[in-house]
């Protein structure tokens, strides 16, 4: 079952990125600003990360037996439309994008589904394998652009539409929801209700928008990055962005199997001390060799780490039959904090010519959630592993 949740994981990602590695390419055949740029590959972001608020509460009602084909299916519609018509002109990149996000809901039906085949002390290395699959990004990195040049626009979308297909016949024949799973009888808006009265909902959320925000900001607009500040050609640049994506998504199980043998807060906290210091040098734009690619490196595995151990906080101090919902809702957190950064990154450079004020940005944010990691959060770990005296 955590092999196939992550294989459907994976397959609606790589669909959920298909617009990244190919926005160098529409900004020069439809004379795009960077603002346009960057709001072409941030749409899938907003409309996946919002929309897993409903699908995670879905989830916990219907279970991702259900929900897995049903999102993989939906999500063929705007992929089609965009490889056979949607890609000739920005608005259709637009529209095409807003359904694209549909593929990046999935990560709210996999969360509880893998969560209640586990037992606690074995959640965060599961939740952490399972969460590899936003690996599907680095698929997209590493096969879009050379399908295009090979074989012209609509081919990746068609390769992407017949995977999707694949995939929901496959889990539709062979996909099980945990023995003994109960499903929650209360209206959907009880629920949502009462899981934002959960401070776990909260303080996770806060988290989740930095380390996963900075994960999906970086693998959506590191392409466009490279390219600006560095002169690299557009394939070294998706080349480069598909090794920043699989390092973070080898860290992620790291992340989650350090978050079961020590506290989540201490893996968040020391996560996002790299990531801040990381932004910090990265803001002065060093040389790509090697101080540049070490930056990037480094902030690339703690971001996946960071994120593997946000979900084992999830599973350890949210409700069970509220996983879903609270997934949902951290998972729409971590999504937007990636939709914020391309648009302003975009808009910084307009403004300034350079990405320095961004990534300085980065590293002051980095370093509140630290604060936050390293006492709120960390005290309510302790509370819940019956580590604080009076537990």
């Amino acid at each position: 079952m955590l092999t196939l949740a992550t294989l459907g994981f994976a397959v609606n990602f790589w669909a959920w990125a298909l617009l990244s590695p190919l926005a160098p390419k529409f900004k020069d055949a439809l004379q795009l600003s960077p603002f346009q740029q960057a709001l072409l590959v941030a749409v899938p972001v907003v409309v996946g990360s919002l929309g897993r608020i409903p699908v995670g509460a879905l989830t916990d009602r219907f279970g991702g037996r259900l929900m897995f084909p049903i999102v993989s299916l939906s999500t063929i519609v705007p992929v089609l439309y965009l490889g056979l018509a949607g890609h000739t002109s920005l608005a259709g990149l637009l529209v095409g994008g807003f359904f694209l996000g549909i593929g990046g809901t999935t990560f709210a039906i996999g969360v509880p589904f893998v969560s209640a085949w586990f037992p606690p002390a074995k959640r965060g290395l599961a939740i952490g394998v399972f969460g590899m699959g936003m690996g599907g990004t680095a698929i997209s990195a590493l096969t879009t652009v050379k399908l295009v040049a090979a074989h012209g626009t609509p081919t990746p979308f068609i390769v992407t539409t017949i995977a999707l297909a694949a995939y929901a016949a496959l889990a539709a024949l062979l996909l099980r929801d945990a023995p003994g799973r109960v499903a929650p009888t209360e209206a959907l808006s009880r629920r949502l209700a009462a899981t934002m009265r959960l401070r776990i909902t909260w303080h996770a959320s806060a988290l989740y928008a930095v380390v996963f925000g900075g994960y999906v900001a970086f693998s959506v607009y590191l392409p466009a990055y490279l390219k600006t500040a560095y002169a690299l050609t557009q394939a070294d640049a998706a080349n480069r962005m598909a090794g920043f994506v699989l390092l973070a998504v080898i860290m992620r199980p790291v992340g989650g199997w350090l978050s079961d043998r020590y506290e989540p807060s201490r893996v968040l906290s020391g996560a996002l001390l790299v990531v801040g210091l990381g932004a910090a040098v990265q803001a002065f734009t060093p040389a790509l060799t090697p101080l540049g690619t070490v930056a990037f490196l480094a902030m690339a595995a703690a971001l996946g780490a960071g994120s593997g151990a946000t979900f084992a906080l999830v599973a350890l101090l949210a409700p069970a039959n509220k996983v879903g919902s609270v997934t949902g809702v951290v998972g729409a957190a971590g999504g937007l904090g990636g939709f914020v950064p391309p648009l302003l990154m975009g808009v910084l450079y307009g403004q300034f010519g350079s990405y320095a004020v961004g990534l300085a940005l980065l590293a002051a944010v980095a370093a509140g959630a630290l604060v936050l990691a390293s006492t709120a959060v960390r005290k309510s770990s302790q509370f819940a592993t019956g580590t604080l005296r009076g537990a």
